[in-house]
């Protein structure tokens, strides 16, 4: 079933960091390919981008949109994703099923650096991505600034495609550096050709020639060519160009104010032209999997929408969809093409295509469909990002605590980058995600589209305590009569510590069958039902209780009587053992930029952390990994910080790693916050 790729399409990314104009860079290209008749924007919230509720709240993109047009006979599908680092994970999912992304940014030299780990995803993936300096109308810095410091932060040689031509701040017009020729931007229309500036020529004359110098490095001829002064044809320029940019071997640079529509035709045309077609994709991304000649693919995005139930944005990798196949023995609802939130019905969806499927029930974003029922097909997906900030949730009504987990389930298949656990120790309900932000829009979620409005707090700390001394003898008598049997268990126990990380131990030493074997398992279980809650109000570890001795009575003893004598001898033995409390420490991995490494172990140490080393990372210049221990009491904020000290880009890798004892000034105040809680204590 090879069914021909569809060559005249394009289905193209559009990425960048937070208020980098994505969005209104979709409605321009919407706009110009005639798919609407008026641009919306996003202060007005009426743009085809951003049409989720929670991302009109905040005028920020929180998840991907997918919207279809048509160019100069070409059909594309733009993916519009969110620019902020707490939602990377919806477009890391989205580009692993592109032909080509769009980065968008800013003119601003500062900002650069938090193209990085975008930059480094894209030539991880292998992924043709091209750059779209946006809101030039602003730009405050010369053109070869700019593309200096894009150069510094992306290890694929960027090549400037125009020359942007600027009247003191504003963007008139460009040079295509391929042909020379010059044009003026005219508001609603295309550019203009016009004479050669003149006053450019020499800087012209330098980008173009860093353009040839960059695209002969992956073609011997065209270094001929330029080593023996041989101007190159332009057809050979636009073949590497295509060529190298469809191996992610250079990155091409273009100029433009999306909101005026300056610079989008020309970056369309370059996209028809240049950029790899489906079937190049399909190559790439299939070359060492064993796909057969079954419909193959594969889920970019999981949506559950107020009016058609379930969506499922799919890349057909092979074959074609038709209304009703089976992929994954799951039959499909409808195939569609996207406009945002408007949905086009179509009967069939050929390889190279990008639509939705409705009713996809169970089946996850990153899944790899088959029509073949015995296929074990499993294409590469974006790698989980891991939580990294937390809160304690709780339905406001009681009586909704039994709808959470099921709408939980359903808020994470749309965002599989949330997280959530019921803690083991504490007993919350905790939410996991990328930040702030992000869990407020999980929660906006839960409340609108589920109705389940929740209140929140920060986690506890699960803290424990353990003890520094042992104690010998123990005595624990219960007695009680209360007409017919009685009750009576006797026991003596010896306590001590145990080395960090051993847990607890039970033993018995007795002997002459002073307490018969039946009644030990009650002691046991006695001792550990005190040790759940110890005399500083936390769970015990690192003890080891032995039962030395005891007595029991022929009819009034039972294996319950012996529990409540062994929680009596810990009851008043526990304190003699000089109790202690412990907090988790968490072994974190940071990741920052180099420039940023000094300020972010002052940020660990500030916290009481304590560095273990820092090095290089092999595979990324310029950037430092940091390793240290830090308490888990001083995590709940550390992304926030983190990310305010390395331009939003620094993070971080965690794990639990040990107990340790809480120093005792900090001690006391915990301690004493927990006086007034039966169960575990709070988090500061």
């Amino acid at each position: 079933m090879n069914e021909k790729v569809n060559s005249g399409s394009r289905n193209v990314a559009i990425v960048g960091p937070y208020l980098s104009g994505k969005t209104t860079l979709l409605e321009s290209l919407l706009f110009v390919t005639g798919a609407i008749s008026r641009k919306g924007s996003v202060k007005d919230g009426n743009t085809v981008g951003d049409n989720a509720q929670e991302a009109r709240d905040r005028r920020m993109s929180v998840e991907v949109t997918a919207a279809s047009t048509e160019y100069n006979g070409t059909r594309f599908t733009f993916i519009d994703c969110p620019g902020s680092v707490e939602f990377a994970q919806e477009t890391y999912n989205a580009l692993i099923g592109v032909d080509a992304a769009i980065v968008v940014c800013e003119p601003i030299n500062d900002r650069v650096l938090t193209l990085a780990p975008l930059f480094k995803f894209l030539d991880d993936w292998e992924i043709p991505h091209l750059v779209f300096v946006n809101k030039m109308d602003r730009a405050n810095i010369h053109v070869l600034e700019t593309l200096h410091a894009l150069k510094a932060v992306s290890s694929r040689p960027l090549v400037a495609h125009q020359y942007p031509i600027m009247r003191g701040e504003q963007l008139i017009g460009f040079i295509d550096l391929v042909t020379e020729q010059a044009y003026h931007y005219h508001p609603g229309a295309p550019a203009d050709p016009v004479p050669f500036p003149e006053e450019l020529k020499e800087e012209e004359h330098i980008a173009r020639a860093e353009m040839l110098e960059a695209l002969a490095n992956f073609d011997d001829h065209l270094l001929e060519e330029l080593l023996e002064d041989i101007e190159p044809p332009q057809e050979e320029i636009l073949k590497d160009l295509k060529m190298e940019l469809g191996a992610d071997l250079v990155v091409p640079v273009f100029f433009g104010v999306a909101e005026q529509d300056y610079g989008v035709r020309p970056l369309l045309e370059a996209l028809v032209r240049e950029a790899p077609e489906p079937e190049t994709t399909t190559e790439r991304r299939l070359r060492d999997i064993k796909t057969g000649d079954t419909t193959v693919a594969q889920v970019l995005k999981t949506y559950y929408t107020p009016q058609g139930g379930k969506l499922s944005l799919v890349r057909v990798w092979q074959g074609k969809l038709t209304d009703g196949i089976v992929l994954n023995g799951i039959r499909t609802g409808g195939i569609y093409r996207m406009m945002g939130q408007q949905l086009q019905q179509i009967n069939q969806a050929a390889a190279g295509e990008i639509v939705a499927l409705s009713r996809m029930e169970g089946i996850k974003t990153g899944e790899t469909l088959s029509a073949n029922q015995q296929s074990s097909i499993e294409l590469p997906k974006a790698k989980q990002l891991e939580p990294v900030y937390a809160l304690a949730i709780t339905p406001e009504k009681r009586n909704d605590e039994v709808k959470l987990s099921g709408a939980l389930s359903k808020v994470l298949e749309e965002d599989p980058s949330l997280a959530w656990e019921q803690h083991g120790d504490t007993h919350e309900v905790i939410l996991w995600g990328q930040g702030e932000i992000h869990l407020q829009v999980a929660l906006d979620r839960l409340r609108r589209k589920y109705n389940l409005p929740m209140t929140t707090h920060l986690p506890q700390v699960p803290y424990k305590e353990t003890i520094r001394k042992p104690a010998s003898s123990v005595h624990g008598r219960y007695k009680h009569q209360s007409g017919g049997h009685g009750q009576f268990g006797d026991v003596y126990l010896d306590i001590k510590p145990l080395a960090r990380g051993e847990g607890f131990n039970f033993s018995e030493t007795i002997v002459g069958g002073v307490v018969p074997k039946q009644y030990i398992p009650g002691v046991e279980m006695g001792v550990r039902e005190f040790l759940a809650h110890g005399p500083l109000g936390f769970p015990v570890v690192d003890v080891a209780v032995t039962l030395t001795n005891g007595s029991y009575h022929s009819v009034d003893s039972s294996e319950q009587a012996f529990k409540q004598a062994a929680r009596l001898a810990m009851q008043t033995g526990m304190p003699q053992c000089q109790p202690t409390l412990l907090e988790p420490i968490i072994r974190v991995q940071v990741t920052t930029p180099s420039e940023f490494t000094s300020k972010v172990m002052q940020l660990v140490t500030g916290r009481r952390g304590q560095i273990l080393g820092y090095e290089a990372i092999h595979d990324w210049q310029g950037w430092d990994s940091i390793t240290a221990y830090l308490p888990q009491a001083e995590m709940q904020n550390f992304i926030v910080e983190l990310r305010s000290q390395t331009l939003g880009v620094g993070s971080f890798h965690w794990e639990f790693d040990h107990l340790q004892e809480v120093p005792d000034k900090l001690a006391e105040r915990i301690l004493t916050a927990n006086s007034g809680n039966s169960g575990n204590g709070n988090s500061k």
